[in-house]
């Protein structure tokens, strides 16, 4: 049984610090990045914002490859992406 208390303050395990709130963790760190996402119709590849709050669309065919939500981006279904380097 693990206690709160039982807890090394110094070094506390990484599932911990991200559940926790952007400013109150050991070292604060945002909870967004940027990424590439593939557009699913002529695979151009455009950097999105994870929290963007306009519509992306793509460059060349003019295609939503994402739209805003409350927090997050929603991706288009079909598109894929990846998070950009730390």
């Amino acid at each position: 049984m693990v206690l709160q208390n039982d807890i090394d303050l110094l070094n506390p395990p990484a599932e911990l610090e991200k559940r926790k709130h952007k400013k109150k963790r050991l070292v604060q760190s945002p909870n967004s990045f940027f990424m590439d996402v593939k557009c699913q119709g002529c695979f151009n590849i455009t950097t999105v914002f994870s929290h963007s709050q306009t519509v992306v669309v793509c460059g060349n065919c003019s295609q939503v490859l994402c739209q805003p939500t409350g927090g997050k981006a929603r991706l288009t279904e079909g598109c894929s992406f990846r998070r950009k380097g730390d």
